[in-house]
């Protein structure tokens, strides 16, 4: 039964089943180079760890999504924990960065389901622009994972050697499974389960890619996040080896984008409700271009000045959160009937684009902030393009 009032235990929860995923990608960053040297391999070799995990997200939703819709949400969740938690210990025995690849994809295969599953878990209980609420909710909450992730992760990498992260990620991962267990109901009805059939997944699958606007969503999400991942697939050789800031203290600089995140999420849960998902939307697509000018000068005039990059990242990745819940919102107020699915392949989409972007910049790799700067720049301008021309003109129309 659809309500429309908030659960502060249930949303918090739900956050901290979100806040898997960030913690996973941004508390190793940091070690990137110490990993590079342990592993005796080139510090690109690592960095596309970064795309691989990627992928496996996008795979692993992929799955995670019809399955919930067909065997409910609560049980899928674990098994995808249980994936998460397992492959986090087994790091102990990596010796070399093609098991560190392997191990990586696994993780992100079973940190897919947490990310597909609270998505859809939300959309059980709660309608349109109250659902975009709770998002930004989820999103304000779990965003305090990637605030600490790289200060926690700098510094275990430096008290107690790059593994270490990984064993704390399996701790939370072990914290996360009781509190499901004992404090996440059931939220998908038997009746409203859908037969997990092959030619139904791809059915599904099919109608929401054929739905213009859905797909146009999709896109516009994917393409804004490609530039968030092109960031944090370079930022640790910007950061640490272009700009000289200590590895101990890049969480301080990544911090300030999750503080603007934060900020923008407020924002969207303050307003959304009133103006509309549409216009807060197209507000953060403003914004985003306007970030995306402040790339392109980078680039063109070869800047080294710290702030200044900083400051144009932090005005960049800061409106992923206006962009991406309300996104979500667009996709699911058409497909709330198969949302598990909807949300499997929006998530798909979006990380894999992200991975692929990422992968990208690591065969470019340039010796200053150019790489990242023109690579944020082309996913702005590509997700502005297919936000005017698959999605505003179909509200008018009544596709």
């Amino acid at each position: 039964m659809k309500t429309q009032q908030p659960d502060l235990v249930f949303i918090i929860i739900l956050a901290s089943l979100a806040g898997l995923t960030p913690l996973a990608v941004d508390m190793y960053l940091p070690a990137i180079p110490s990993i590079a040297d342990a592993l005796h391999t080139e510090i690109n070799q690592v960095q596309m760890t970064l795309s691989i995990f990627l992928f496996g997200f996008a795979f692993g939703q992929l799955i995670y999504g019809p399955i919930s819709d067909s065997y409910g949400r609560k049980n899928v969740l674990l098994s995808g924990l249980f994936i998460f938690i397992v492959s986090n210990v087994w790091v102990y025995f990596v010796k070399d960065v093609e098991l560190l690849m392997k191990l990586r994809f696994i993780q992100a295969i079973g940190g897919g389901a947490a990310a597909v599953i609270v998505g859809a878990l939300l959309r059980d209980i709660y309608s349109h622009d109250m659902f975009a609420k709770m998002m930004s909710f989820v999103i304000l909450i779990m965003t305090l994972a990637p605030l600490v992730a790289p200060l926690v992760g700098g510094y275990i990498e430096l008290w107690f050697g790059w593994q270490a992260i990984f064993y704390l990620l399996a701790i939370a991962g072990v914290l996360t499974v009781i509190a499901v267990v004992y404090l996440i109901p059931e939220t998908l009805a038997k009746e409203k389960r859908v037969p997990l059939r092959f030619a139904n997944v791809l059915k599904n699958y099919f109608k929401v890619l054929s739905h213009r606007r859905a797909l146009g969503f999709i896109l516009t999400s994917g393409f804004s996040f490609s530039g968030m991942f092109i960031f944090l697939t370079t930022s640790p050789y910007v950061y640490i080896e272009y700009l000289g800031i200590p590895s101990e203290e890049y969480g301080y600089y990544f911090g300030l984008n999750i503080i603007f995140m934060m900020i923008f999420t407020a924002i969207n849960g303050r307003f959304v409700t009133k103006k509309g998902y549409r216009f807060m939307l197209t507000t953060g697509l403003t914004l985003l271009g306007l970030a995306s000018l402040m790339m392109l000068s980078i680039a063109l005039f070869d800047v080294s000045n710290r702030w200044i990059i900083v400051g144009a990242v932090v005005s960049f990745v800061g409106v992923m959160s206006l962009i991406g819940s309300n996104c979500m919102t667009g996709i699911l107020n058409d497909f709330s009937d198969i949302a598990g699915t909807a949300t499997a392949l929006s998530g798909t989409l979006r990380f894999g684009m992200g991975a692929l972007a990422g992968l990208l910049v690591s065969l470019f790799h340039s010796d200053n902030a150019s790489t990242l700067a023109i690579g944020m720049t082309v996913s702005a301008i590509l997700a502005i393009v297919s936000y005017l021309t698959l999605v505003r003109n179909t509200f008018s129309s009544g596709v």
